[in-house]
């Protein structure tokens, strides 16, 4: 399926997972953002992350997300989705897009130690 087919968004992308162009896992498609084009709504990103969770649970348990993960969004201009399968196919790598924040967080505070 490609960016332009129709598709049903709660159960063709919610939760989907994210490879960039070079195949690495970059996230799930935790929100998606509309823009209303002429009365006709269409997807206009995939956002990525904590923050895009404050739709989709309790105000409660939202804010113990925040607190422990924080609340950043990334957001994935739709014109980047290559095609849509068991996951999200990205035309751009995870950097061009702002998905490899963690990973580079997690370097710095992870010691490299053992084979790498």
């Amino acid at each position: 399926m490609t960016p332009r087919d129709e598709i049903q968004l709660v159960g063709g992308l919610l939760d989907l997972p994210i490879l960039d162009c070079e195949g690495r896992y970059c996230g799930i498609v935790d929100d998606i953002e509309l823009a209303d084009e002429s009365g006709a709504p269409r997807v206009s990103a995939l956002l990525v992350g904590p923050g895009a969770y404050r739709g989709r649970l309790p105000r409660w348990a939202f804010a113990l997300v925040r607190r422990i993960v924080g609340a950043h969004v990334t957001r994935v201009p739709w014109s980047a989705v290559k095609t849509i399968a068991s996951a999200v196919e990205l035309d751009r790598s995870a950097g061009e897009l702002g998905l490899d924040r963690f990973e580079q967080r997690a370097e710095r505070l992870l010691p490299h130690r053992g084979a790498l």
